[in-house]
């Protein structure tokens, strides 16, 4: 494997920042940037080419980003195939790619682009995606610097190591959110759940989330840990955790894709 970061282009704003935030990391990271822009497979008409030409995309951005970014090693390159395919071949050999929420096709009231799902959905590395309106620059005020999606019953190490290294690359706290549901006997009784016996469930899933998280605790020892159990779906829980972080990292499956829909801060993807 390559050790670069690929940040996906296109001519949108979002897409240019999800490019900073790809350079910012690769810079923290020491690693190359490829910036990688697929064009549509039809010619778009002269008028719709503004405010530049498909094949000068990636030029420019890497051009921007050096104008920010003074030593930054960055390349760019211009692919021709299904954006989807394209990237996720390029990201098999690669360490991370990134790429904006939605892309410059896609429609107002459409949260995710296609591109974004797909990837979002079946990649062999870890996809970060960026909504448009994040300023691309972790914010110290923010009281969760990564947050943690896991589940505690069956942790995945793909995620959880994702997130710990990325709390201790950036010197921030991992907020790990463990969401869980009553037993099916107690959802389906028509009688109210005695207090006692949703303390009882609920100390039964701190134990496993602790449980879980007790060998990375071990390798990460100077990453500060926030445990966190909770009574809700997991995308809502993660969305709302996502409006006091920098990052949300969880594994691939339909909360990631329902999480994407409402996420105020970037989303790694990571693939078990």
């Amino acid at each position: 494997m390559e050790r670069v970061i690929i940040a996906g282009v296109d001519r949108s704003a979002r897409s240019r920042a999800a490019a900073d935030w790809a350079a910012r990391e690769a810079l923290l990271r020491g690693l190359p940037l490829r910036v990688v822009h697929v064009p549509p497979s039809s010619r778009p008409d002269p008028a719709d080419q503004w405010p530049y030409r498909p094949e000068t995309v990636a030029d420019r951005a890497v051009s921007e980003l050096t104008g920010r970014h003074r030593v930054l090693a960055v390349r760019g390159v211009t692919l021709s195939g299904s954006s989807a395919a394209v990237l996720r071949a390029w990201a098999e050999q690669a360490e991370l790619l990134v790429l904006g929420l939605r892309g410059e096709g896609g429609h107002a009231g459409v949260a995710v682009g296609s591109t974004a799902a797909a990837l979002a959905a079946g990649c062999a590395r870890p996809v970060v995606l960026v909504p448009g309106t994040f300023a691309g620059r972790w914010q110290p005020g923010r009281a969760d610097g990564v947050v943690l999606g896991i589940d505690a019953r069956d942790p995945a190490d793909g995620p959880i190591g994702f997130a710990f290294e990325a709390a201790r690359l950036h010197g921030v706290r991992l907020h790990a959110v463990h969401c869980w549901t009553f037993p099916a006997q107690a959802a389906r009784s028509p009688f109210p759940v005695l207090e006692e016996d949703r303390a009882t469930w609920e100390d039964d899933e701190v134990q496993a989330l602790s449980d879980a998280l007790r060998p990375w605790l071990g390798k990460y020892p100077d990453v500060e840990v926030l445990q966190d159990v909770r009574l809700l779906a997991p995308a809502e829980a993660l969305a709302h955790a996502s409006g006091n972080a920098d990052l949300v990292v969880t594994g691939q499956g339909a909360t990631a894709l329902a999480l994407l829909r409402h996420a105020q801060c970037p989303v790694a993807v990571v693939p078990a």
